[in-house]
């Protein structure tokens, strides 16, 4: 596997499997963010593609957010804001896909992990699954995954996760909506993934076209809103703050 993480796609029977790795936890450096936003753009017009199953490799932490490292070594606000556009451009990319987006979520998410998690139409979770949004604790907060978080969960469930930066269950995760389902075990997981993929590859891509836009009402001006939450956190990262955070962090 390589250092540097990789993102890649197989299409079979009318199944797209986008898969992500990274060897520090799952993490998104910007390029795995940018090349993650390009699959779901190529996919988007595929006609050989009726649903799209998002996972990432290993069994620990399906997406630990943004790569640390990238963050420290940011040092402008262009630099800063361009990285979180990274997120902007992948949660955009997924919403605009027609085909539903199920993610298969194995272990652990954290910050932008849970906005991808957010941004699937229909979510596979382990009981390991706990969840938490740690921006906060950074110095810089859950401005980008925000819309796609709080779309799923409510305002009152974002707010907390966002204030107190604990970790929540894979229970509460799917009381709250995030998770569709929750299995004890990967192979029941897995049939259950394989299952519905293959129900929605024999469905009627128009109409599932039409109710993912149904899903989706009201985000339309998310192009201009994210970018607009990039610049935030592309503002604080620079702060003595999260730049002391981090580096405390890494020592660990």
């Amino acid at each position: 596997m390589s250092e540097n993480g990789f993102v890649k796609t197989d299409v079979k029977d009318k199944i797209a499997t986008v898969t992500f790795f990274h060897p520090k936890s799952n993490s998104l450096p910007g390029d795995l963010l940018t090349k993650l936003a390009d699959e779901f753009k190529s996919l988007k017009d595929r006609d050989d593609v009726n649903v799209i199953i998002l996972k990432s490799e290993g069994d620990k932490a399906f997406c630990a957010g943004a790569s640390f490292d990238e963050l420290l070594a940011i040092e402008d606000f262009e630099t800063g804001k361009k990285f979180f556009m990274g997120f902007a451009n992948v949660i955009n990319a997924m919403k605009k896909c027609p085909q539903f987006i199920v993610a298969r979520v194995h272990g652990k998410i954290v910050g932008g992990g849970v906005g991808l998690t957010a941004s699937s139409d229909y979510v596979f979770a382990h009981e390991s699954a706990s969840v938490k949004l740690s921006e906060l604790a950074l110095g810089i907060g859950p401005f980008v995954v925000g819309p796609a978080v709080e779309r799923k969960v409510g305002t009152a469930s974002f707010t907390a996760m966002s204030i107190d930066y604990d970790w929540r269950d894979s229970s509460w995760a799917k009381e709250k909506g995030l998770y569709t389902d929750v299995f004890s075990s990967v192979e029941q997981l897995d049939a259950s993934l394989n299952e519905i993929a293959v129900k929605l590859s024999n469905s009627s891509p128009e109409a599932m076209k039409k109710l993912k836009e149904i899903f989706w009402e009201g985000t339309d001006n998310w192009d201009s809103l994210l970018e607009e939450r990039a610049e935030i956190s592309g503002r604080l990262v620079l702060s003595d703050f999260t730049k002391n955070y981090i580096q405390q962090f890494k020592k660990k």
